[in-house]
């Protein structure tokens, strides 16, 4: 019996890829191997992402049903302080059922402490925030990890790997592949195939000088580097990499740099609970006002009226 605890805003696609391949693997074995009831905080209604409601099927309080709980998360995940859910968490982590989570999910085992010193991944959107907030976690960009018993996914259709290499554990590789082939997905991923696109293909551009000198850029967040050493590091000119940059993006090295940190300090901002102070320097800015005022200047909005949002 395998519980889903979704929580409101969660994201249909996540959902979707960790339940139907237990329904698939029903209907291909002939047989009832899995069987799923869906829960919610104080056993309400709740929407998804996508507007649809959903009703729990299982109250709370009768967890023990259960020999699998998946967290299906989405927006807003970070907000959520509920020490009943965490305590709650906790003891079903002490029952030593497997316990895991898809998307964003990975921030409540984290508040939970249930990831302490193990591996986990998250959405690479909220890798960085989940790191920095919870330090003693160690975040990796895998599709999904599977760890002393504790299942995290990535999001998206990542979770229907997870669920494949789940399933091909249980019950053989026969039936994972059968499933994968009803999906449509012929190629059953595992956990270390990455979840974003190449650079190439992410940014349009193939050259490789450039592609090395974002990379630096990327690397570089909060301690950053000066635009004339990331020329000296790819061995082009410091005017050489102002053409590249301009040629291909618009602007210069220097305001790709800036906004790409600013872009950082903005996820921190919207998916963990640290103060501006740090996030400022985790970002590389010198004070929390020289931030402030970039920040602004590139969204509109200070933090804190971010934070409000």
């Amino acid at each position: 019996m395998v519980g889903f605890l979704l929580f409101p805003q969660f994201a249909m696609l996540s959902f979707s890829s960790v339940i139907e391949p237990l329904r698939i693997a029903n209907r291909m074995s002939g047989k009832s191997l899995y069987c799923w009831h869906l829960m919610s905080l104080d056993d309400r209604a709740l929407e998804a992402s996508n507007g649809l409601p959903f009703m729990p099927t299982l109250a709370m309080e009768d967890w023990q049903e259960l020999d699998a709980l998946i967290l299906v998360a989405g927006l807003g995940t970070n907000l959520i302080a509920d020490e009943r859910l965490f305590h709650w968490l906790r003891k079903v982590g002490r029952s030593r059922r497997l316990l895991g989570s898809t998307s964003t999910g990975s921030f409540l085992l984290a508040k939970a402490g249930l990831l302490d010193r193990k591996h986990c991944t998250i959405h690479w959107e909220n890798q960085a925030s989940l790191q920095e907030e919870y330090p003693e976690i160690i975040v990796s960009n895998e599709l999904f990890e599977i760890d002393q018993g504790i299942m995290t996914c990535s999001g998206g259709t990542a979770g229907l790997d997870m669920m494949l290499s789940l399933i091909e554990r249980q019950h053989g590789s026969e039936l994972a592949k059968q499933i994968a082939e009803q999906c449509i997905h012929p190629n059953i991923r595992s956990a270390h195939e990455k979840q974003r696109m190449s650079h190439e293909a992410r940014l349009g551009v193939h050259n490789s000088t450039l592609i090395a000198a974002i990379k630096i850029m990327e690397s570089h967040i909060e301690d950053p580097l000066s635009c004339e050493s990331i020329a000296m590091l790819v061995d082009v000119s410091h005017r050489q990499m102002q053409r590249l940059f301009k040629q291909h993006f618009g602007i210069t090295p220097a305001n790709y740099y800036l906004n790409f940190r600013l872009e950082h300090g903005d996820r921190l901002l919207r998916y963990t609970s640290m103060p501006i102070i740090d996030i400022a320097t985790a970002t590389g800015f010198s004070s929390t006002s020289h931030f402030s005022k970039c920040y602004r200047k590139f969204f509109g909005i200070s933090p804190k009226e971010r934070r409000k949002t």
